[in-house]
């Protein structure tokens, strides 16, 4: 769902991380392991500011051949309820009213830095009328 392409680029020695669809996003490592590594916290940093700016996530490219980068499992599924509580036009505070809760409350919900707990967001998916699938693969 959030796997975005990278393109690695050999940079004196190490390898320089970035990604055409979140020109925020911008890494290296110093072999191609070690840049991909730290491309998801470099992911997961830049759509933070997204939330954080209330903006819509961007689309993942298709770029065959490319390696591509996704989040971690939570944070996947924060973007995922994010994302869906953006396409229904709702707001953190109208999500927070109809969750029973106070406002830091949504807000630490989709805080990529939170380990937020996975039955919170699942109610917050089941008011948005969605739920969460969790698969191994």
């Amino acid at each position: 769902m959030f796997d975005y392409p990278v393109l690695l680029t050999p940079d004196n020695g190490s390898v320089l991380v970035t990604f055409p669809d979140i020109p925020e996003a911008i890494t290296f490592g110093m072999d191609e392991a070690e840049a991909l590594h730290h491309a998801i916290d470099a992911l997961e940093t830049a759509l933070s500011f997204y939330v954080n700016d209330r903006r819509a996530l961007p689309e993942p490219s298709v770029l065959a051949g490319y390696p591509t980068v996704r989040p971690s499992a939570l944070e996947g599924i924060k973007l995922g309820v994010y994302q869906e509580m953006m396409r229904q036009g709702m707001r953190k505070a109208e999500l927070a009213r109809r969750l029973g809760w106070k406002a830091p409350q949504v807000d630490r919900l989709f805080d990529l830095g939170h380990a937020s707990r996975l039955d919170q967001l699942e109610a917050a998916a089941n008011i948005l009328g969605k739920h969460i699938e969790v698969s191994l693969y």
